[in-house]
């Protein structure tokens, strides 16, 4: 038979602070008129929030929303372009011989356990194709700031209020990033904007009722349904016995607030009070843009990923559209971009760097003939990487073919 739990047992930590169990419950507020019962999955309510109204007003934030995710418009800067330099063009690149091709080809069979190898042993080419794609890419590294308001316990700490200096502007914070081009995010205290409020959610009490018990500090016995005894059945007869869970009294302490019917507050830890300030949220975000130009039927994000040989970068505050690569799709697609990102980005985030290159990508076609079907394949990247959709020797029922 199982050990009966004690009603004065140890206490544990539970609520927001260990507390000594006892007997007479100290929470003196609105409780049921009989103990509610025993619930282990009771789960606290959320904490109520405060009336923004109720907070002080800021001198410099009067029309500042502060709305979480709600971007302030940054300040006005010279938008100054820098004339674009001829780019440095190296656009050789090497070609792929039918033995490089074949290699390749075997290479990429041997990753599929369902290929057989001897096509690729045995085809012979007709011609190898070769060709270039290009691929140009656009990022936009911008800032954004927002503001909300925050709150902590006030447990003592320093606090810088308005007797300190007036607040600077959302703009005015220093704040740089760790990494260009790189997207993170971080919160700043705003100078002289805090201030110590009653806590909202306990009444500066510091202590909430239990959700568990209700604030009676007891909770009905679930073994017995309240009633202290138990009937069992033994040497052919039933008995009556008291409950060994609650020792007779049909309820048991509340192991959340150990009997006492209320629990630490979650909101000021205890101490009744809050630090209110603003919050001002700075995030750093990499705008990236991408277009392949490729001429054959190889697809374009095989492109993107492939190895390459970068044949023009540039970075300023904010670049100008390629205009005179020997692509002309490249100067189209870089013209459509840079006026996308101009659109998107300039009003709503201060642009604190934009980079533009293009890199060029091999591509060999490889036509062959196997028995009596003509095909092709492709060779790309300066990895030889394969894309060969129309492989002859495919199997998806079997492992079979060598």
């Amino acid at each position: 038979m199982a050990a009966a739990p004690m009603m004065g047992g140890q206490p544990t930590n539970q609520g927001y602070g260990a507390t000594s169990a006892v007997d007479t419950p100290t929470f003196q507020g609105d409780i049921p008129g009989e103990d509610v019962a025993e619930n282990p999955n009771a789960q606290p309510s959320q904490p109520t929030a405060p009336s923004l109204d109720q907070l002080q007003a800021v001198s410099g934030y009067e029309a500042v929303s502060f709305n979480e995710g709600s971007a302030i418009p940054p300040p006005s800067y010279a938008e100054a372009v820098t004339p674009q330099a001829a780019p440095t063009m190296n656009t050789a690149v090497p070609r792929v011989t039918e033995e490089q091709a074949r290699a390749a080809l075997l290479d990429h069979v041997s990753q599929n356990c369902c290929y057989g190898k001897s096509a690729a042993q045995d085809l012979v080419f007709t011609s190898i194709e070769p060709s270039s794609a290009f691929h140009y890419t656009l990022e936009t590294f911008g800032e954004s700031r927002s503001t909300s308001w925050a709150m902590e316990p006030y447990m003592g700490q320093p606090i810088d209020t308005a007797m300190t200096g007036p607040a600077p502007g959302p703009w005015d914070i220093s704040a740089e990033p760790r990494t260009l081009f790189n997207s993170e995010s971080r919160h700043v205290e705003v100078p002289h904007t805090a201030s110590i409020k009653p806590c909202h959610n306990c009444f500066a009490r510091g202590h909430i009722r239990c959700h568990h018990c209700h604030g009676r500090g007891r909770v009905r016995c679930n073994s017995c349904h309240g009633s202290g005894h138990k009937r069992v059945h033994r040497d052919g007869q039933q008995h009556q016995e008291h409950c060994n869970w609650c020792h007779g009294h049909g309820r048991k302490r509340c192991f959340v607030c150990h009997g006492h019917g209320q629990i630490g507050c979650p909101v000021c830890s205890r101490q009744g009070n809050v630090k209110w300030y603003i919050r001002l949220t700075i995030k750093w975000e990499n705008h990236k843009s991408d277009h392949v130009v490729e001429r054959t039927s190889l697809p374009g994000h095989l492109i993107a990923g492939a190895q390459g040989q970068l044949a023009f970068r540039d970075e300023q505050f904010r670049v100008a559209p390629v205009n005179n690569f020997p692509e002309p799709a490249v100067n189209q697609a870089s013209q459509q971009l840079v006026g996308q990102h101009t659109g998107n980005y300039f009003n709503s985030e201060r642009v604190l760097k934009q980079r533009h290159q293009v890199r060029i990508v091999p591509v060999a076609t490889a036509h062959y003939q196997w028995k009596n079907s003509l095909s092709q394949f492709w060779v790309f990247g300066f990895e030889n990487r394969v894309y060969a959709p129309d492989y002859p020797q495919k199997c998806c029922c079997g492992c079979t073919i060598l």
